[in-house]
């Protein structure tokens, strides 16, 4: 893919650079360009191949070459032009870009600052030739700070709090505004006021006239010593010594994690599980983002294996402090996190009362075979190929269990998924219809891709996920739409 550009003095032209440009940064000076460069269009190679070049500003030499290979995010000159930042992958097996880096204009290999931070670097921005201002995660919160670009004096200057900051724009004055929810509401926009965040922007009001599920950060310890963390949304109107049924939310990735912000999605039940008498947990297993490389890592090679009981450690642990109904356990998510639900419908079926899995793996050979990033799997998640030893990837699918499956299970895809082919879907489905007598419900979304994109879709989605809850952990029996539509004949008259 050739980018084109557009100087003052002469028309539109294509980078002489051979590969797929995804991203392009001007030197301040004008006479040079960053680019992230993949060797090709393949999505595993905007993943894994991308790496940074600098050329000169008719786009037809390469001035430099950065040496790093992994995962690419934000990249950014110095003010003086010598210097690049970026967000990247530690290494090639890193699961994220999710480490900052510096390196020289004239290229060569970048230096990792705070290789040991247990957080992530999520966006920075250059406030000096020699110092960035930089978002980022650390566990569910989200912090904002300064470095200097040697790594030194990393000073925190709005640490973890009960607002979740996404994003921030920063002016040359000092001026600072970011994009930040909480857990009383989605998006706003705040600004930086005597080091703490002041909200500006107000955009559901109605919010304010609705009693909203509280919602707390909870810890939990896995069998193998490992802390671990999670949100918890409590019901509406929750009353002390009483159990509740329980919606476990599972994130995909496994590289991402839950943030201490706004939680609820067309996906996500969040507040609509709260005000349906739920408590909805969020659990951040390991291999989840936000803790440092070594914790994105650890679930390497072991798919499905402690990362999964890290799920089913967290369950227990709310039914042992007696907040959650053990028999009404249901659990949901996407991409990995409907793997995760496929798994616990399965394997762990004794476990989970009902289970709603969108765009979710089911056989682990066949989604290696279909899926459109094969090598970030085997590169970041299973470091080792499925042909090596098809018994243990067999074995760590669902569909191996799907005969002792008791967890009545809705399935729902997009049907022109090109990440999770929806034919991951059709498989468990599948097996589950014929090998048992347990309620399986699949549900195909007509030009939708890895997650529904359409509000009529999403509308759908979120009503068709509570029915299921509300009747199998509920006990309310719920009417589903018909398969076929009726659609009503009119006669057009000229």
């Amino acid at each position: 893919m050739w980018q084109m550009l557009n100087m003052p003095g002469h028309g539109p032209h294509q980078v002489q650079v051979e590969g797929s440009i995804y991203q392009m940064r001007w030197s301040p000076n004008g006479e040079k360009i960053a680019i992230g460069v993949a060797p090709s269009p393949l999505v595993d190679d905007y993943y894994m191949k991308q790496q940074v070049k600098v050329v000169d500003h008719m786009g037809k030499k390469v001035l430099a070459e950065v040496d790093h290979h992994g995962k690419l995010g934000q990249i950014g000159w110095s003010p003086d032009g010598s210097k690049l930042a970026m967000i990247a992958g530690a290494d090639i097996h890193d699961t994220i870009a999710g480490r900052l880096f510096i390196v020289s204009a004239d290229g060569g290999k970048p230096t990792q600052l705070k290789p040991q931070y247990k957080g992530m670097f999520e966006q920075f921005k250059w406030t000096g030739n020699n110092k960035l201002h930089y978002l980022s995660s650390e566990g569910v919160w989200s912090t904002y700070g300064s470095i200097n670009a040697d790594g030194s004096n990393m000073n925190t200057i709005i640490g973890k709090g009960d607002t979740n900051l996404s994003s921030f724009a920063r002016a040359s004055s000092g001026a600072t505004v970011f994009s930040a929810s909480s857990a009383s509401h989605p998006q706003e926009l705040y600004q930086l006021a005597n080091n703490n965040v002041k909200r500006v922007t107000k955009s559901n009001a109605w919010l304010d006239k609705k009693k909203l599920g509280e919602q707390k950060v909870v810890t939990w310890t896995a069998d193998d010593g490992t802390e671990l963390q999670g949100i918890l949304v409590y019901p509406v109107d929750y009353e002390e010594g009483k159990q509740y049924p329980l919606i476990t939310t599972v994130h995909g990735g496994p590289e991402a994690h839950y943030n201490h912000g706004w939680v609820t999605s067309y996906s996500d039940a969040g507040q609509v599980g709260a005000a349906q008498g739920y408590f909805v947990f969020y659990p951040n297993y390991r291999g989840s983002t936000g803790r440092g490389e070594a914790f994105a890592k650890s679930s390497q090679g072991d798919l499905a294996g402690a990362e999964f009981d890290d799920i089913v450690a967290g369950v227990d642990d709310l039914v042992e402090e007696g907040l959650v109904d053990e028999n009404k356990v249901g659990v949901t998510g996407g991409s990995y996190g409907g793997y995760a639900t496929a798994w616990m419908a399965t394997k762990y079926t004794d476990r989970f009362a009902a289970g709603v899995m969108f765009v979710g793996i089911s056989d682990n050979i066949s989604k290696w075979g279909t899926s459109d990033i094969p090598e970030e799997l085997y590169l970041v998640h299973t470091r080792e190929r499925i042909w090596e030893d098809y018994q243990k990837y067999l074995e760590r699918s669902p569909i191996y269990y799907a005969g002792q499956a008791d967890t009545p299970l809705l399935i729902m895809h997009g049907k022109e998924d090109t990440r999770v082919n929806p034919g991951q879907s059709y498989e468990l489905y599948r097996h589950i219809k014929t090998r048992t007598d347990t309620p399986v419900r699949l549900v195909l979304y007509p030009g939708e891709g890895h997650g529904n994109r359409n509000a009529t879709a999403r509308y759908d989605y979120n009503l068709r996920m509570m029915r299921w809850f509300n009747q199998y952990l509920k006990g309310q029996q719920q009417e589903r739409p018909d398969v076929e539509i009726e659609v009503e004949k009119t006669t057009v008259e000229n």
